[in-house]
């Protein structure tokens, strides 16, 4: 059995989301850490770890890379991390801008923002002694392992982790870990990224209900998704599937302070 370590329960998608655990844990996941990203989602995946408190764990979040959120949005997300800090495991999703910098002239400006914002976030974190699930893709990924650092967090997670293999040494060495999704079955990237990271550094993740192409293409996307995901890692550590998934399992608990099911 394995835990998704990123899952967005609180969609839509997921009209019966205990009903989507259940099939998760008959297909050998049998727990799911939900990120938030807004207010509203964050208190869906409160209600759901509530509901499940043995499969669904919560993290409270503000997306970075959603242009909708203002800063009376994230003074509304901080309001609700003070309030229930004690109910979650962890902060996430959280991060830096990347997509939505795109084309924009004013990119510049909104990765300024985009920082001020993570660090008022990760002080919370800080306080709280709470795991970080950061979205920190491609360029955005050395600066969010600065702010890290800065605010002295000792437990965080590179969510679907896409960076130099420079980086990803410097963010294994200080002890955080790096996740993957599906995509690690049929792209070579993240397929490279895991022969390049321990296991002991590594987590398992749906990141649902995103969907995914190669044998995933048409699927419905799910937590049990992460099963799949962490096959593949067993193959690519040359390591038998149960031994990885104890070590997937083992490294999520760490991260968030879990106990075992």
């Amino acid at each position: 059995m394995v835990i998704d370590s990123h899952c967005h329960l609180h969609d839509p998608a997921f009209s019966d989301a205990l009903d989507a655990l259940r099939v998760s844990q008959s297909l050998d996941v049998w727990g799911v850490i939900a990120v938030g990203c807004d207010v509203a989602t964050n208190a869906r995946n409160l209600q759901l770890a509530a509901s499940a408190p043995k499969g669904v764990w919560a993290c409270l979040g503000f997306h970075p890379d959603q242009d909708r959120l203002t800063d009376a949005d994230l003074e509304a997300v901080e309001r609700q991390l003070t309030e229930h800090h004690s109910r979650v495991v962890g902060l996430g999703e959280v991060g830096l801008p990347w997509y939505s910098l795109e084309g924009k002239a004013d990119a510049a400006e909104r990765m300024a923002r985009g920082r001020a914002r993570l660090d008022r976030l990760l002080a919370l974190a800080a306080r709280y002694d709470l795991a970080v699930s950061l979205h920190a893709p491609h360029g955005a990924a050395a600066d969010a392992l600065q702010a890290l650092q800065r605010h002295r967090i000792e437990r965080a997670v590179f969510h679907w982790h896409k960076a130099s293999p420079e980086v990803t040494r410097d963010i294994v060495a200080a002890g955080y870990f790096v996740s993957v999704t599906p995509e690690v079955v049929y792209r070579e990237r993240d397929r490279a990224l895991v022969e390049q990271v321990p296991l002991e550094s590594l987590l398992v993740e749906s990141d649902a209900p995103w969907k995914y192409g190669g044998e995933f293409a048409g699927l419905e996307s799910g937590p049990w998704l992460a099963a799949r995901v962490a096959e593949e890692v067993g193959k690519l550590k040359r390591a038998p599937i149960e031994d990885t998934m104890f070590g997937l399992s083992t490294n999520a608990c760490r991260l968030f302070h879990l106990a075992w099911a």
